[in-house]
C-alpha cells in the first residue's frame, strides 16, 4: 500500500532509530528474539530520551496539520456546555451531583440538602486537589451512612496507585487517616468502621481490613492467596451488609457481613468452584445469586440469608441459551435485571409482591442502556441512561409501577447539533465459518453510497465485554465530514452473551481477529467506504487486536489509530510479575503450557510483524500507565520501523504524565482527540 496522498513525510525528517540488543527467549523449543527489551528500564534515561524522541518525530511530521488541529479542537469543545452538572441523585436526606465550570480542567463533587434546591456544598473540587499534579484522578468515592463523613481515594500518577482519605464534611477538616495502595472501600453502618482493600507489588486487590477511625492499627480481616483472584469490598443495594467478592475472570466467591455489626463473623455463600461465577444482592431474608451453575449465559436463584448454602438454592430466573442475564438490582418493592439479546442491552422490571414483570422498551435499532444512579433502596423511582451512535446521553426516571419515564437530562451538544439529520443502522457481516457479526453504523443522512466516503471502524473483543454504542459529540467533526462511523461487535466481547466471550479468548482468540476483517470487508463491500479510505481504531486489548488484524491482512485499511495496545503478548504473558499477568491467563492462555504458547504465537502482534507494506499508523501510550506498559507500544514501534518496506508515516505517542486512560484534564484529552482526527482526515485525503 504505497503512500500516494495523505500525511507525507519531510524527507528531511528522519524518524529515530532505537538502540538493538538481541536477546534470545527459547521455550518449548521455539527460538524468538527480542532487540527491544532494554526499553523496559523505566528510570533509563536513553529509555525517555527515545520516547522523546519519538514524541518531537510525530509532531514534526503532524506540523503541517497544526490548523487543522485548532479548527478540530475549537469544533469539539464548541460542542461542549463547558459549566454544567450532571442530575443530583438522592442518598439519605441529601441530592448528589458532579459540576464543571468553564475552563477548568476537573469536576467538582456537590450535595444539596433536604432537596435538589437546597444550598449547594461542595464535597471535593478535583480542579484544587489536582494543583501541583500533572494528573490527577479519584478513585472510589464513598459517604457514611450518617452523611457526614466522606471516604475518598486519589490517584496523581496514572499508574492506579490510590491513596484513601477521609473528609469530615461537617468541618471541612481532613481525618488524620491515610491509606495507601487502596482498591476500593466500603462504611459499616455505625459510620465508624471502614473497610478497604488494597493491592500487592503485581497490583492485585489481595488484602481486606478494617480500619477504626482515630486508630492506627489495623485489623487484617482476609487475605487472598491465589494469585488468579481479586478482591472487591461493596455494601449491599439494601446497606444491610457488607460483601467481599473474591474473583477471577472464571470463578467467584462472596462472604457477607451484617453492616451493623463489624466486628461480626464473615459468612461465606458459596465456595469457590471451578467455572462457577456468582454475584450477590439482597432483599428481605433472602439473597439472590446470578449465577452460571446452570448455563453460561447465567441464572438467578435465591437462598435464605440464614443459610444461603448452594443446596439451599432456588431458581428465580431459568437459564435461557439467547439471552444473556447480565446482572440484577433489587429495590424494596421491585428488582431490575440487566439482559442481553440479539446484541442489544434489555431491562426487565419484576413487581416483588406479584411477581408480574415487564421490559422498559428503547427506540432505536443499537443502542446503549445502563443502570444510572440509584443510591436509594426505599424508592419507587429506577433511573437509567440511555444512548446510541446519534442520542446523546440521555438521563431517565422511570417509576417502577405506573411505567412512566420522566427525561431529566440529555446532554446538550453546542453548535447546532440535529440528530434528524443523521442515520444510525445494525448490520451484519458473515464470517467463513458461518457466523453473523453485529455492526452498529451511523453516518450524515443524504451520504452517498457510492462506495467513496471515508469510513472509521472501531473494535475491541475480549474479556466479555460489549463494546458501548455510545454517543461522543467530538465524532460529529467525523460525520460532517462525510465519515461514517462504525462499530464492530467482534467475538472476545460480550455482546451475544458469554459463549460469544468463549468463541473469542484462549484458544479461540483468532476469531476476534478474522471477525473484525470480516466486518471491514463487508462495510467496503456495501459500498459504505473504499479501503484507500478505511481507518480502524482499537484502545487497549482493541490495540491488540488492530495489530493482529494489521499482520493478518495489511491492506485492510488506509490508516490505524492504536491507543495503549497490549501488543507484545507472549513476552508480557511470560512475566508473572507484571500486574495482571496471572490473572489474565484465563483469557489469553498460558505461554509455559505449550498448546497455549503455540497459539498464542500465531498471533502475538509484536512477534508476527514481518518485512511488508503496512499502512499509516498512530500509535498512543502512557508512561505511567499500569495495564499496557508503556514499552509495548514503544518495542512494536521501534522494530516495525525496522521491518515495513512503504514510506507510509508511522508515529509514537506517548504521554508521560498518565496512565492508561491517557489524558486526565478534559481539555488535554480534547486536545488529543484533535490531533487523532487531524491524522486521520490527512490520511483520507481531506485536508482544509
Amino acid at each position: 500500500m504505497s503512500h500516494e496522498t495523505g500525511l507525507a513525510v519531510p524527507q528531511k525528517l528522519t524518524p529515530p532509530v532505537a538502540r538493538r540488543e538481541p536477546r534470545v527467549v527459547e521455550l518449548h523449543g521455539d527460538r524468538r528474539v527480542d532487540e527491544y527489551g532494554w526499553m523496559r528500564e523505566k528510570s533509563s534515561r536513553e529509555v525517555l530520551a527515545y520516547l522523546e524522541a519519538e514524541n518531537e518525530y510525530a509532531d514534526a511530521v503532524m506540523a503541517p496539520t497544526a490548523g487543522l488541529r485548532e479548527k478540530l479542537y475549537g469544533e469539539i469543545v464548541g460542542r461542549i456546555k463547558q459549566t454544567d452538572l450532571t442530575v443530583p441523585a438522592r442518598q439519605r436526606n441529601y441530592w448528589y451531583y458532579t459540576r464543571t465550570e468553564e475552563g477548568k480542567q476537573y469536576n467538582i463533587w456537590c450535595r444539596r440538602a433536604g432537596s435538589e434546591d437546597g444550598p449547594e456544598e461542595v464535597l471535593l473540587d478535583g480542579n484544587v486537589l489536582a494543583q501541583g499534579h500533572e494528573f490527577f484522578a479519584l478513585g472510589g468515592y464513598d459517604v457514611s451512612d450518617d452523611s457526614r463523613l466522606l471516604a475518598y481515594a486519589t490517584d496523581f500518577t496514572g499508574f492506579r496507585e490510590y491513596t484513601l482519605r477521609v473528609k469530615d464534611l461537617s468541618s471541612g477538616n481532613l481525618l488524620p487517616e491515610s491509606m495507601e495502595h487502596v482498591t476500593g472501600q466500603a462504611w459499616a453502618a455505625d459510620g465508624h468502621t471502614l473497610f478497604y482493600t488494597v493491592e500487592d507489588d503485581a497490583k492485585r486487590s489481595y488484602r481486606l481490613y478494617r480500619h477504626r477511625l482515630g486508630e492506627t492499627a489495623d485489623t487484617l480481616v482476609y487475605e487472598e492467596k491465589d494469585e488468579r483472584f481479586r478482591l472487591t469490598v461493596l455494601r449491599s443495594r439494601s446497606r444491610a451488609f457488607v460483601f467481599l467478592e473474591s474473583s477471577s475472570h472464571t470463578a467467584s466467591e462472596w462472604r457477607y457481613l451484617a453492616a451493623e455489626t463489624p466486628d461480626g463473623e464473615w459468612r461465606m455463600v458459596a465456595a469457590r468452584q471451578p467455572e462457577h461465577e456468582y454475584d450477590l444482592d439482597h432483599h428481605g431474608n433472602r439473597f439472590y445469586m446470578r449465577s452460571n451453575r446452570t448455563g453460561r449465559n447465567f441464572a438467578l436463584f435465591s437462598a435464605p440469608t440464614a443459610d444461603p448454602r448452594m443446596e439451599n438454592w432456588t431458581e428465580v430466573i431459568a437459564h435461557r441459551p439467547d439471552v444473556m442475564l447480565w446482572g440484577v438490582d433489587f429495590f424494596a418493592g421491585h428488582s431490575v435485571v440487566y439482559e442481553r439479546q440479539e446484541g442489544l442491552p434489555r431491562m426487565r422490571v419484576t413487581d416483588l409482591a406479584t411477581g408480574e414483570w415487564h421490559r422498559i422498551e428503547f427506540p432505536e435499532p443499537a443502542y446503549s442502556a445502563m443502570p444510572g444512579e440509584n443510591f436509594e433502596f426505599e424508592t419507587g423511582t429506577f433511573r437509567f441512561m440511555y444512548e446510541s451512535l446519534l442520542t446523546p446521553r440521555s438521563i431517565y426516571d422511570y417509576n417502577l409501577a405506573t411505567r412512566e419515564r420522566r427525561l431529566r437530562k440529555q446532554t446538550e451538544v453546542l453548535g447546532g447539533y440535529d440528530r434528524t439529520k443523521y442515520e444510525t443502522e445494525r448490520l451484519s457481516a458473515v464470517t467463513a465459518d458461518g457466523t453473523r457479526i453485529p455492526i452498529s453504523i451511523a453516518y450524515r443522512r443524504g451520504r452517498a453510497r457510492d462506495g467513496t466516503g471515508p469510513l472509521f471502524l472501531v473494535g475491541y473483543g475480549s474479556y466479555g465485554y460489549p463494546l458501548p454504542v455510545n454517543f461522543a459529540s467530538n465524532r460529529v467533526s467525523l460525520l460532517d465530514r462525510g465519515f461514517a462511523v462504525a462499530l464492530a461487535h467482534v467475538r472476545g466481547g460480550g455482546e451475544m452473551g458469554k459463549p460469544w466471550h468463549d468463541q473469542g479468548r484462549m484458544l479461540n482468540k483468532r476469531n476476534t481477529f478474522t471477525d473484525f476483517i470480516a466486518a471491514a470487508d463487508f462495510l467496503v463491500a456495501q459500498a459504505y467506504g473504499p479501503r484507500d479510505r478505511l481507518v480502524i481504531h482499537g484502545v487497549s486489548a482493541g490495540g491488540l487486536l488492530i495489530g493482529a488484524t494489521l499482520n493478518l491482512r495489511p491492506d485492510l485499511c488506509r490508516a490505524a489509530l492504536m491507543h495503549v495496545p497490549f501488543v507484545d503478548v507472549i513476552n508480557s504473558m511470560s512475566d508473572t510479575s507484571l500486574p495482571l499477568t496471572v490473572g489474565e491467563f484465563e483469557e489469553w492462555g498460558n505461554p509455559q503450557d505449550a498448546k497455549e504458547y503455540a497459539y498464542m504465537r500465531t498471533y502475538c502482534p509484536y512477534t508476527n510483524l514481518a518485512p511488508r507494506e503496512y499502512p499509516a499508523m498512530l500509535v498512543r501510550t502512557s508512561l505511567n500507565d499500569s495495564q499496557v506498559m508503556y514499552w509495548e507500544p514503544a518495542k512494536y514501534t521501534a522494530r516495525l520501523r525496522t521491518l515495513k518496506i512503504d514510506s507510509n508515516p508511522l508515529l509514537l505517542k506517548t504521554n508521560l504524565a498518565a496512565g492508561h486512560g491517557g489524558a486526565s484534564g478534559r481539555y488535554d484529552a480534547l486536545r488529543e482527540i484533535a490531533y487523532d482526527y487531524a491524522f486521520m482526515l490527512r490520511e483520507c485525503g481531506i485536508d482544509e
